[in-house]
């Protein structure tokens, strides 16, 4: 079970970096067309879906990649046994510390003693 989790950790992991580095691979919808025809949009010229390639195609098999190895890694951390069985857990005791006793205050001399200089 142990394997299992860290291959999807693994997979997890390496499609989160392809989603980071096709995302980045890739240009705007209105990058090029903008910059030509003086505005932003370029979804007039295109049509409004555009052209699905291969960076966009692969961007949304790891997106799919990435939300289900998401959801396995949080089936699995919801449905693992604990190692601690709380039913049969013992209450801690509890020590407390030893009463605390006031220093002993020297008496003061009394009159009749002299004090040696």
């Amino acid at each position: 079970m142990e394997a299992l989790k860290t291959i999807i950790l693994l997979v997890n992991i390496f499609s989160a970096l392809a989603v980071i580095v096709l995302v980045l691979l890739q240009h705007g919808k209105g990058a090029d067309a903008g910059a030509a025809f003086g505005s932003g949009s370029a979804q007039g010229v295109f049509g409004a879906a555009g052209s699905a390639n291969f960076l966009s195609r692969g961007t949304a098999l790891a997106a799919t990649i990435f939300f289900a190895t998401c959801l396995a890694m949080g089936w699995f951390s919801t449905h693992q046994k604990s190692g601690l069985n709380f039913d049969q857990a013992q209450p801690a005791v509890q020590q407390t510390a030893p009463a605390q006793t006031a220093p002993a205050v020297p008496k003061p001399a009394a009159a009749s003693q002299v004090l040696p200089e």
